[in-house]
């Protein structure tokens, strides 16, 4: 009531650090030079960039750095009017073998490791969240993939929706994130990003750029 123009959006951003077969992750890059990169561009309206965090590539390693970005998030917002401000987590993992962007949907309730994380974890078919019940029990994001799938590919980029973030540490800090964004009102998104050598940095970053803009200016 009164207020003017699309609610304000705070953005918080993580990415991860080397893992086992990539020694140089380009989301820890992404990540790193994101706002130095948004305001040499020039934010959108409205768009507010909270955190740029760079999480272990490990299970039980992330979730320190995760809890405490929520709980910085969630403050944040409490200081707000209702309403004013919107909270997006975005998160940014690799996928090696892609060959373009994936928007990821969902997240399932299961950590299946083809490889120990950076802690040395390899869990099989153990439940991220016993609470939560079944291994096949997934959660979804709130934010609409396909519109905003859709809205990239417009711009040129090669990009999809994808319902399978793989079971490994993308899908474990995901599913957390998810259950969390839920409980405390605010929105989560995860993307996959190909290495810099299948799409190299300059595009990667106008990409996040345009998801960040995307983000920004509906009203999700």
């Amino acid at each position: 009531m009164g207020s003017e123009g699309p609610p304000s959006v705070t953005i918080h951003v993580t990415g991860f650090k080397k893992f086992h077969g990539v020694s140089d992750n380009p989301t820890e890059t992404i990540v790193n030079n994101l706002k130095k990169y948004m305001e040499k561009n020039g934010l959108p309206e409205g768009l507010t960039i909270g955190s740029c965090s760079i999480l272990e590539t490990a299970g039980q390693g992330a979730l320190d750095l995760l809890h405490k970005t929520l709980q910085s998030a969630v403050e944040g917002k409490g200081s707000e009017p209702t309403n004013s401000r919107r909270i997006i987590w975005l998160h940014l993992g690799v996928n090696s073998g892609a060959s373009r962007f994936a928007i990821e949907r969902q997240a399932f309730n299961e950590a299946t490791f083809r490889c120990p994380d950076e802690m040395g974890w390899k869990p099989q078919k153990v439940p991220i969240v016993l609470e939560d019940g079944e291994v096949s029990r997934a959660r979804e994001t709130s934010l609409p993939v396909e519109e905003i799938t859709k809205t990239l590919a417009k711009k040129g980029y090669e990009v999809m929706t994808s319902d399978d973030a793989g079971r490994f540490v993308c899908n474990y800090v995901y599913y957390h994130s998810l259950r969390q964004a839920e409980e405390n009102g605010i929105k989560s998104l995860f993307v996959h990003v190909p290495l810099f050598l299948t799409i190299d940095e300059e595009t990667q970053m106008q990409f996040i750029a345009s998801l960040l803009e995307v983000l920004a200016s509906s009203s999700y």
